[in-house]
């Protein structure tokens, strides 16, 4: 129970469902047309994920594509925006996700809109990605976190994350056990790409090593929720809740015109109530 104190205290979950809704493109990107429509969408999908019973939302410009390491000031304006209005029509803890990796992005935007958690792709991983190298500082992002006053804002870190090459060449306990030191509230696993689940022996030495939680990052469905959470303390799940099958066409696995589907949603959250 004590690993996972801070996850039940924000979520009301020992072992939380936190659901992703990803924007469909935002301004400067292909497939942008309006920023109400996406909000429209935005809204449609959050309605969806509540009534699937999640425990928690995770913001993302998923479609923002070829993804950029630090984003534009377009991007953080419409990500606030949406995010704000989002906040205004649910009581669920809302995350921040800012892609690739713009942890100032992200935590001013989640302190603007009261948000309960940021998602780093890159914490204390050196990674080489399709969009550049990241060489991330976790001291840096830590007192930019307390120079803005979102100390309260908790970091949920992505260790070797999918879709990129971990230069550190060290094994996953080594990474997770980094990111605990650095102050991380939680740390993610997830498989090579979307749609695939993390290795259980990856989350088992994890869990091994660190007193925070496992999360699990990617490839969590309704056949596998339950067997997956016996070896970690919650999951982030977005490209399984919509509608639709996963297209080996798209590098987000399924495009941004299918919606959260709630009967999937409801599926996946009975499998755990079992």
């Amino acid at each position: 129970m004590g690993r996972n104190r801070g996850l039940t205290k924000t979520f009301g979950q020992e072992k939380p469902i936190i659901g992703a809704l990803h924007f469909s493109p935002l301004l400067g990107y292909k497939g942008f047309r309006d920023l109400n429509e996406v909000l429209k969408n935005a809204l449609l999908d959050l309605k969806a994920l509540e009534m699937g019973g999640v425990n928690g939302v995770v913001l993302e410009n998923n479609y923002d594509f070829p993804h950029r390491i630090f984003v534009n000031p377009e991007t953080v304006a419409a990500m606030t925006y949406l995010g704000a209005e989002i906040r205004k029509r649910t009581n669920l803890p809302l995350g921040v996700s800012v892609l690739w990796n713009d942890y100032k992005a992200s935590l001013s935007i989640a302190k603007v809109i009261g948000g309960a958690f940021v998602r780093i792709s890159s914490f204390v991983d050196d990674i080489s990605t399709d969009f550049g190298e990241i060489h991330p500082d976790p001291d840096e992002i830590v007192a930019y976190r307390k120079s803005i006053g979102a100390e309260k804002i908790a970091l949920f870190s992505d260790i070797q994350v999918k879709y990129s090459k971990n230069l550190n060449g060290q094994p996953i306990e080594r990474s997770a056990m980094e990111a605990e030191k650095k102050c991380a509230d939680a740390v993610i696993v997830s498989g090579k790409a979307t749609g695939e689940p993390p290795a259980i022996e990856k989350l088992v030495s994890c869990k091994n090593s660190v007193g925070i939680p496992v999360l699990i990052g990617s490839g969590m469905d309704a056949k596998n929720a339950a067997s997956l959470l016996r070896y970690a303390d919650g999951a982030i799940v977005g490209t399984y809740f919509k509608a639709g099958k996963i297209s080996g066409k798209e590098r987000n696995a399924k495009p941004y015109t299918a919606r959260v589907d709630v009967s999937k949603v409801k599926k996946l959250m009975r499998t755990l109530s079992v």
